[in-house]
C-alpha cells in the first residue's frame, strides 16, 4: 500500500498557489481582503501552512459556488469569533446552499433546451435522465 507523499510543514506563496490550482496574485488578494492571516519567515515571505491551505480550499469551494467577497468575509469573521457562531455560520451556509441549488436548477433548464436543440439538429436523442415533466418547447432552426 503506497502513501500519499506528505507536504513540506510550511509553502511558499507560489507552490501554495499551485497546489491550490490559483495565482499567487489571488492569494495575496485574499488576504489583504482579510480572509487569511499568513505567517511570515524572517524575510517577510508568506508561508502557507496546513491550517491556512485548508482555509483556503474550503473558500475556493464557495468562490466557485459562486460566493461573493460579501460573504466570505462575513463567514470568516464568524469563524474567528469561534464556537459560539456555529449557528450563524450553518445558517450563512444553508443559504448559500439555496441559492446554489436554484442556480443548478437554472443550469439544468438552459441544459435541457440546449439539448432540445441539439436533438432538433439531428444529435444525439435526449438523455433519458431528463423528467417527463420538462416542458418540450416547439423549436426552430
Amino acid at each position: 500500500m503506497s502513501t500519499a507523499p506528505s507536504l513540506p510543514a510550511l509553502l511558499p506563496i507560489r507552490e501554495a498557489a499551485a497546489l491550490l490550482g490559483v495565482s499567487a496574485h489571488t492569494l495575496r488578494y485574499y488576504e489583504r481582503e482579510g480572509l487569511l492571516g499568513v505567517p511570515r519567515a524572517a524575510g517577510g515571505e508568506r508561508l502557507y501552512g496546513e491550517a491556512e491551505l485548508a482555509r483556503l480550499r474550503f473558500l475556493l469551494h464557495l468562490r466557485g459556488t459562486g460566493m461573493g467577497m460579501a460573504g466570505l468575509r462575513e463567514y470568516v469573521a464568524l469563524t474567528e469569533q469561534g464556537e459560539a457562531t456555529v449557528d450563524a455560520r450553518r445558517g450563512l451556509l444553508l443559504r448559500h446552499e439555496a441559492a446554489v441549488l436554484a442556480r443548478l436548477d437554472a443550469l439544468q433548464a438552459d441544459l435541457a433546451a440546449v439539448r432540445r436543440k441539439i436533438a432538433l439538429y439531428g444529435g444525439a436523442p435526449l438523455p433519458s435522465t431528463l423528467s417527463p415533466a420538462t416542458p418540450v418547447l416547439q423549436e426552430t432552426r
